[in-house]
């Protein structure tokens, strides 16, 4: 075919098609037949309102309406957050332990995301973002068994997301905390005591303080409760996820003890290899975490999965360095450690804060967990097997502080609403109240649930069943087998 001729068609395909798209679009913000000029504004101003993630006219034909976009975006970050506990911590956690305990870890995460889907659904998501009850420490009784919970939007928490998702996505957030304790307390736990302290941790610490955290009415619930008595601020989930388990997991591991032959015979991790692979896992899932917390996707999502990607390479890179310099060489263990300490210490921050931020918090988020881990827990001599507590409880900590002095109201314009007084000020004190109320209950519940847990169903395998392994003497199964 001649050049001039084929270029010449190209051309009428490409007008043709922007003729439809553009008879596409007026076809549908044309005014329907006896429309008056105020219902095509209105019809107007909800387009927009979906487009900025904003609440729509209470008359308009969208309100009440799931979008699309915002809707799949957060499908999309409920799969990733899944992601994060099934496979990623799973593998992470169990190339950490020795080959004779990894599926004792696949199975408690696999126990722990069923555990926790049910009560979820029975009570757990009624608990935390129900209002029937008008409390600042739980929500309500109405969402009991997701009754109620459908695909329409619950508006005092997202104007496009459909319930029933809103709920799946934070049911993922349920399931990996208190996963996360798994990691203090690895190799030594029974599976049946896993169980049961696990259910009543969610019922005694994690429902309440999610509430009271990200409730409509909760007492800590800074940006969008006026009446909240601390006004802090956790984009996603510096107190409710990173501080609550991490500062459980140390009381755990006291309370349990040290593994048999700690300190006495070598504990490496049996496949970094597996370590590697969970921790990439992790930080792809963590941007449902971290972006999906804005619940749309907005700018405010935008600039949480830069952020996170920023502050997540600068404490890889910064915890491996420190590691070059104190240790003599850069292990692929360290650059793991660093990935996750940046993902936590981050995640409170990501969206309230910018990205030079972020590259600040990347730097103390690689130096002082490397040195909880390192140091602190040399010096006090607890056996946090997989570092939960130098990670999550210090990291948890420090993030949530640090968002106190860094959140920006250029950033997430949601500050302005109940906290423009103390944003760039006094924030970081609300923050210090926050902090010291959730040390203050994870750490008292947990001491209790352990003790009731020890009287009820024990807590150690015995000394046999220990050293043979949680695989065997737990499962019945090994992990690997060597022919």
């Amino acid at each position: 075919m001649n050049p001039k001729i084929h270029l010449v068609l190209r051309v009428s395909t490409l007008v043709a098609l922007l003729c439809l798209f553009a008879n596409m679009a007026f076809c549908a913000v044309a005014p329907r037949s006896g429309q008056t000029p105020a219902e095509m504004a209105r019809r107007i101003a909800d387009l927009e309102a979906y487009v900025r993630n904003t609440a729509p006219s209470t008359d308009g034909v969208l309100a009440g309406t799931p979008g699309p976009g915002h809707n799949g975006w957060l499908m999309t970050s409920s799969a990733l957050v899944l992601f994060m506990t099934l496979p990623g911590l799973a593998l992470f956690y169990g190339g950490l332990v020795r080959a004779k305990n990894v599926l004792s870890v696949l199975a408690q995460c696999l126990g722990i995301a069923g555990l926790v889907t049910i009560l979820w659904w029975a009570v757990g998501y009624s608990l935390v973002f129900g209002k029937s009850f008008n409390s600042g420490i739980l929500g309500g009784s109405e969402y009991f068994f997701f009754r109620g919970v459908d695909s329409m939007p619950n508006p005092d928490y997202a104007y496009w997301i459909s319930q029933n998702v809103f709920a799946m996505f934070q049911l993922m957030f349920a399931i990996i905390t208190p996963a996360l304790i798994v990691g203090a307390i690895a190799e030594r736990l029974k599976f049946s005591s896993v169980l049961v302290f696990v259910a009543a941790w969610m019922l005694v610490v994690y429902f309440p303080l999610a509430h009271m955290v990200w409730g409509i009415t909760g007492r800590m619930n800074g940006v969008f409760n006026p009446g909240a008595s601390i006004r802090a601020v956790d984009f996603a989930g510096g107190t409710v996820v990173h501080m609550s388990s991490g500062w459980s997991a140390l009381v755990l591991c006291l309370i349990l003890g040290p593994r048999m032959g700690f300190r006495k015979v070598p504990m490496p991790p049996h496949s970094i290899v597996l370590c590697m692979v969970g921790t990439g896992m992790l930080w792809v899932g963590w941007y449902g975490f971290n972006a999906g917390s804005a619940l749309g996707a907005d700018g405010i999502s935008a600039n949480a999965f830069t952020t996170t990607t920023l502050a997540t390479a600068v404490a890889m890179v910064s915890w491996s360095a420190l590691e070059w310099a104190f240790r003599g060489k850069p292990s692929v263990l360290g650059f793991c450690s660093g990935a996750v300490a940046g993902l936590v210490v981050i995640t409170p921050a990501c969206g309230f804060v910018t990205p030079g931020s972020a590259v600040l918090i990347g730097v103390l988020a690689g130096a002082v967990p490397f040195f909880a881990c390192t140091k602190i827990k040399n010096m006090f001599g607890y056996d946090d097997a997989l570092d939960t507590f130098g990670v999550h409880g210090v990291g948890g900590t420090l993030g949530a502080l640090l968002t106190g002095f860094l959140a920006t109201s250029a950033v997430n314009g949601n500050l302005t609403a109940n906290l423009g007084g103390i944003v760039g000020r006094t924030l970081w004190i609300e923050q210090l109240k926050a902090m010291g109320f959730t040390i203050l209950l994870a750490t008292v519940s947990t001491a209790a649930l352990a003790y009731a847990t020890k009287a009820l169903v024990g807590l150690r395998p015995t000394p046999e069943e220990e050293e043979v392994g949680l695989d065997l003497s737990e499962h019945g199964e090994p992990g690997y087998h060597h022919e």
